[in-house]
């Protein structure tokens, strides 16, 4: 005689905990509602919309069709030699901003993280730059580079011209970078080292060890996934910056700072090729996916 066995009867939720789940359900989305709408209309939608004219041959004229070109715009994109003269000038500007601005926060963040007399004023002033608006930062920096009426000049006794020579543009333009984008990196690494336990340094104070060896063996591993996040961060800022740099030079003297949106911006308003531009928009945002993908990645790969 054999047993059969029967398998037991699925648990269903009582009615009413589903009527209740739904309801919040419902609840939910009614209180969301007003937030995606905004997002849909004025964000996902020009995207697509903008993704769909990347494989047209869509530009500004009247009466004029707009037709699908397949991959003629990344074609085009693939050749063309101004395209890769930005992208080289655009990965020259990130990597040396976000290296740089990383460098000296951390200085600044050790340096706000000591016990200070004005620790308090001393953070609120690093933090300025961050509340400027890139505009105003731009026609500020001007002054200071301005040839005959500049506070740099006047310091250096000399009537260099520095936004417009050829060699010297670019890393103008990169001292500003820096200083922009220093404040939110500073705060980010001082939230970072105030997280550090103070039970490692007194551990290794024991064994006698100086200033360095703290800094290398507990503070740098202490700071390594905050130090990935913000510098992944950083360079996908800096390589999108678009409103900073052409109030400094428009992409001046001669293509020597045109960044990788600046050329997009003139593709689409100055050349008026809508396809063309919506394509170099179209890279750059894979670039920046790319970029983000590492980063999730490694971040995953630590966390296992």
């Amino acid at each position: 005689m054999t047993a059969t066995a029967t398998r037991p009867a699925p648990h269903k939720a009582p009615r009413g905990r589903r009527g209740r789940v739904s309801r919040q359900t419902r609840e939910m989305w009614v209180l969301m509602l007003p937030a995606l709408v905004p997002v849909v209309l004025f964000s996902v939608g020009p995207l697509l919309y903008g993704i769909s004219l990347a494989f047209t041959d869509a530009r500004a004229s009247r009466n004029r069709e707009v037709s699908f070109t397949g991959l003629e715009n990344f074609t085009r994109l693939l050749t063309d030699g101004d395209f890769w003269s930005s992208f080289k000038i655009g990965l020259i500007w990130s990597v040396s901003v976000t290296l740089l601005q990383f460098l000296a926060a951390l200085g600044l963040a050790l340096l706000l993280n000591q016990n200070l007399r004005l620790r308090g004023v001393a953070r609120v002033l690093a933090v300025v730059p961050w509340a400027m608006p890139p505009v105003v930062i731009g026609l500020m920096w001007k002054l200071v580079y301005h040839p005959d009426a500049g506070i740099l000049n006047s310091m250096l006794g000399t009537d260099v011209n520095w936004l417009a020579d050829f060699s010297l543009a670019l890393p103008a333009i990169i001292v500003v970078g820096v200083w922009t984008g220093m404040p939110q990196t500073t705060v980010v690494l001082l939230a970072g080292l105030q997280g550090v336990p103070k039970e490692l340094y007194e551990a290794v104070e024991v064994d006698g060890a100086g200033t360095w060896r703290k800094f290398w063996n507990i503070t740098l591993p202490q700071l390594k996934p905050v130090i990935v996040a913000i510098t992944s961060l950083d360079f996908v800022w800096n390589i999108n910056q678009f409103g900073l740099v052409y109030v400094l030079t428009a992409g001046g003297p001669g293509g020597q700072t045109r960044l990788p949106m600046l050329f997009a911006y003139e593709e689409a308003f100055k050349y008026r090729f809508f396809g063309y531009a919506s394509m170099l928009g179209v890279a750059f945002a894979i670039v920046v996916l790319a970029v983000l993908g590492v980063y999730l990645w490694r971040q995953m790969k630590e966390a296992k």
